[in-house]
Parts: C-alpha cells; structure tokens; sequence
C-alpha cells in the first residue's frame, strides 16, 4: 500500500518539476496561475507537496478475487516507467485509491467548484474530459489502467479555455483532475481483474503522472493564456 506509482528515475525527475515549480512561484509566476484558480499563495506549496508525496500512500477499498499477481517488476508505458510492487502471499489484486493522485484532486475539484460557482461548466468540463480520456485508456498487466501522460493537461487545458474565460484555469484542473479519475479509472473497473496487479490504485499507477501534470501545465498554460488575453483586450 506504500510505493511510489513511478520508478525511481521518474520521481527523481518529479522531485526537480516540483523544486522548479517553487522557483517560479518565487518569482510570482506560478503564484499567478493558481490565484486565477483561486488559491492562495500560502497554500501552493503544501499543495504541491502532499500531491505528489501523497502518491506514494494507497489507501485500501476492496479486494478483488484470487489470481496470479506480477509482483516486483517494471512495466513501460508511453515512455513512462510504472512500478509493480514487491509483495509475499498476495494472491489477490486490491483496490485503493490514492492519496495524492486521488483523494488530495477530488477535495480541492469540489472546493474550487464551489468557490468560484461554476457548477454546470464544471460538470461539462469532467464529462467531455472524461470521455477522452476513456478513449485512450488502457489496461497495462500489471499496473491496472494508464492513460498517455499529456492526453489529460492538454485536453483539461483546450476545455477549460472554451468553456470559460474568466474560470478557464480553475476549470482546467478540475476537468484534467476528475476526467482523468473518472475516465481512466472509475470506467475501468471492470477492467482491472485479470491484469494481475497487486494494486489497483485509483489516481495511482497509471494515471498519477497524468494528474500531476494536469494540476501545473494545465493550470498553468490556462492562466497565461487567459493573462495575456485580458491584457490585450
């Protein structure tokens, strides 16, 4: 249930994302981007942080029927190395949701939708998302379900913008966030049985690089895009 859903060399590149992204908070850059989304500076970096530490914490649902499960390997996607994590006497594949990949997006979707009154944009945005989401999804033995890591921030970032001007950087990463979970995952369960994964982790292996990137580039690219607009107008 404690693993990292990436391979060492992968983390170690999302580590030097996250140090890069606080300098450009410093430099009040990506400050900006998540005050378009309704976020204080002062919670940026605890944000940023527990999302993608928290990935490393699984926290168990339920458990799926016997089978023979891939344990303590690899497995490529798209370029991205996913890992399989070492279990003994694990005869079975479980059904968790991830902390950071999961749990930390749903909380800060539902808050940032509230805040900002965007209810039916919000809710178009995660359906469209979604659904391309659940296009290119797709079942990888071992892990459970990977989507390609820049399907979900660049079409959170396309629907954000035409949804809304104003709330283009917040409806971002809600779309990009919950399309990801909803589409990849939550209509994929049914997919899962067979793969033999010992952890099928909701927001975990397989859709967590996707998230992540969602949760900056997304919002990122929005707000500069929405910015510059406002500032030609």
């Amino acid at each position: 249930m404690h693993y990292f859903p990436l391979s060492l060399p992968f983390v170690v590149i999302f580590v030097f994302l996250f140090l890069f992204l606080i300098g450009f908070v410093e430099v009040g850059i990506l400050s900006y981007a998540y005050q378009r989304m309704g976020i204080g500076r002062r919670h940026l970096f605890s944000l940023l942080f527990f999302s993608l530490f928290g990935s490393y914490l699984n926290i168990p649902l339920f458990e799926l029927p016997p089978e023979q499960v891939m344990t303590n390997s690899y497995v490529d996607f798209y370029g991205i190395r996913h890992m399989i994590p070492l279990v003994r006497e694990w005869p079975a594949t479980i059904v968790a949701v991830n902390l950071g990949g999961a749990v930390i997006p749903l909380f800060l979707s539902v808050y940032l939708t509230l805040k900002n009154k965007i209810h039916a944009p919000a809710l178009l945005g995660v359906a469209v998302v979604s659904f391309i989401v659940h296009l290119m999804a797709y079942p990888v033995r071992g892990v459970g379900i990977a989507v390609p890591i820049f399907i979900p921030p660049i079409s959170a970032t396309i629907v954000g913008i035409l949804l809304s001007r104003r709330y283009a950087p917040a409806l971002a990463y809600i779309s990009g966030s919950m399309g990801t979970l909803i589409g990849a995952d939550i209509l994929n369960l049914g997919k899962i049985r067979g793969l033999g994964a010992p952890v099928a982790s909701i927001g975990g292996a397989g859709t967590f690089d996707g998230i992540f990137l969602t949760g900056i580039l997304a919002v990122l690219i929005a707000s500069f895009i929405v910015g510059t607009n406002d500032k030609s107008a």
